[in-house]
């Protein structure tokens, strides 16, 4: 007898039928927009065990690469054995509702404004009705998105959506993905996303005839991937956007992006328009542009920086005056990719961890489940705690011949040395990133007024943990703020106030992008970030 496991939901069965209609059987939602014919490719799953007990790939699935299949197209064709995968899920992921206090305030000026039962989008009428109006602001994380839902006439947050980027299949970092979409026809990458928002959209309690505007931020890739714009240009040197180049060329006049709803085919009213807030550089993008307006940069006084921890690390340094900003291609590790029991912050996830006096990990669960993996926060945790107990030194490495470490072992959830490696690297990057920047601005940590940690992943960082392995500077507590998702915050902000956008597009073109690659001190700092130990760095740059 077969055991299959979706979702760490198991059934036994007898083979011949498909993923999918285990999946219902299990009561598992997977999202389809074609009625299992295989045409939609959004019923995408990702097989973790048993893979040779599944039917040979079809036509359809010839765009998918390796682990993942269409649910609808693969049947369980072996005898006995077991398949474990779970769907690309679209369960609401850990994302907080509201901003941090200290994040800007939103002021109410939309582009979208009603005159009796007349809707106006920029001055022109493109509606009657006197329904509620409404606007949505969408995140385009290269591992995660995040989708709100806004009244327009009052500002008011009616609702979250959050799940796991579909263009996982493609690649789990920007680079791969920019070479997927380069040679794979058909904008298969754009046509995930797209389905799978579509259901984010409709799974509002609103009818989707009353949304008349999106403002979309990602970093430069996700976004233009969103728009369908060929980003073959992201990934060569100087690794542009096709906007940034027409901007240099004198074709546009900021690097914003705009395009009706219709275009893209969203659930929306076909009058609605997508608008992208402007990328600033090379692979910073429009989700470090929406984190200039999350803490008012424009009008901050005091020195501050940013960091923005995920696959893509962003990092900000600077006051009104002067800005800097780069971004590090950090790679997945601290977003549970690449890694043996890695996961998103999703139920099932282990998000804390301690050690006590014999080593034993005592774990909390995202969602008080059996637990599935570990996401970043508890990598964080477990790193901290093996470094403290003196389990695993200061390289990574542990302490006796074992080369894993058990976290659960009914489980079989455990930590890998070349897990350890993965993280190391993801560190070391977003140390040197961050080290660059400072010195090419000429301040130390120690003239910072406030460093804002950013993301999901950084508002639920243990602080004293990510200190210790040297994931952050090693700061005082009362200058760190861990703000959440600061790029949804700045994206609302734009989608309720049109001076506000306006503003950006003049601001982000007075920016100065840091250019981490071409560094000469790069290696030596990622060398030396690679190592788990606190970070120190100069009080102040000659």
């Amino acid at each position: 007898m077969l055991q299959i496991k979706i979702n760490n939901e198991q059934l036994h069965a007898p083979p011949g039928s498909t993923l999918f209609q285990y999946a219902e059987r299990l009561n598992i939602r997977v999202p389809t927009s074609c009625n299992q014919q295989g045409k939609c490719r959004e019923c995408l799953v990702e097989v973790v065990e048993g893979m040779e007990l599944l039917s040979a790939p079809c036509e359809q699935e010839l765009h998918l690469r390796e682990n993942f299949r269409l649910s609808c197209r693969a049947k369980i064709a072996g005898k006995s054995g077991t398949v474990r995968c779970h769907t690309l899920r679209r369960s609401q992921m850990r994302i907080a509702e509201k901003g941090h206090p200290c994040l800007a305030k939103i002021e109410l000026q939309p582009a979208v404004v009603r005159d009796g039962d007349r809707i106006f989008l920029d001055g022109r009428q493109i509606a009657q009705s006197t329904d509620p109006i409404h606007g949505l602001a969408l995140d385009i994380g290269t591992t995660t998105v995040v989708l709100r839902l806004y009244n327009l006439e009052t500002g008011g947050l009616l609702g979250t959506q959050s799940f796991e980027n579909p263009q996982r299949f493609g690649g789990s970092d920007v680079m791969a993905r920019i070479f997927y979409d380069s040679y794979h026809p058909g904008k298969l990458l754009q046509r995930a996303l797209l389905g799978y928002l579509n259901h984010a959209i409709k799974a509002f309690d609103v009818e989707r005839q009353t949304i008349y505007e999106m403002v979309v931020v990602g970093n430069s890739t996700m976004r233009d991937l969103f728009f369908g714009l060929d980003v073959y240009s992201i990934g060569q040197k100087p690794y542009h956007s096709l906007t940034q180049d027409e901007l240099e060329a004198g074709k546009r006049s900021c690097t914003s992006l705009s395009m009706p709803a219709k275009k893209l085919r969203l659930a929306m009213h076909p009058q609605a328009r997508v608008y992208g807030l402007p990328i600033i550089s090379g692979h910073v993008g429009a989700d470090t542009a929406a984190c200039l307006l999350a803490i008012n940069l424009a009008n901050e006084e005091k020195w501050i920086a940013l960091m923005d921890i995920g696959t893509n690390t962003e990092l900000i340094v600077g006051r009104k005056d002067k800005i800097y900003a780069a971004s590090c291609p950090a790679g997945p590790a601290f977003e549970g990719g690449k890694l043996s029991c890695g996961m998103p912050g999703l139920d099932g996830a282990i998000e804390k961890v301690r050690l006590d006096n014999a080593g034993h990990a005592h774990c909390q669960i995202i969602g008080s489940k059996e637990p599935e993996g570990i996401c970043g926060s508890g990598l964080v945790e477990l790193l901290g705690e093996l470094l403290q107990c003196e389990r695993m030194d200061a390289m990574g490495r542990y302490g006796d011949d074992r080369e894993d470490f058990v976290v659960d072992s009914n489980f079989h959830i455990h930590l890998h040395e070349r897990d350890i490696n993965e993280l190391a690297q993801a560190k070391g990057a977003n140390v040197a990133g961050l080290q660059i920047v400072m010195q090419n601005y000429g301040i130390g940590y120690n003239q910072l007024d406030r460093f804002y940690l950013a993301g999901g992943f950084g508002r639920h960082l243990d602080l004293q943990s990510a200190k210790r392995i040297g994931l952050i500077p090693n700061l005082p507590g009362d200058k760190i703020v861990q703000i959440g998702n600061a790029s949804i915050e700045g994206a609302a902000l734009a989608l309720l106030s049109v001076d506000k956008r306006r503003n950006l597009e003049m601001m982000v073109k007075q920016i100065i992008h840091v250019e981490l690659e071409t560094d000469p001190d790069f290696f030596n700092y990622f060398t030396e970030g690679c190592q788990f130990k606190p970070v120190e760095m100069p009080q102040c740059y000659e």
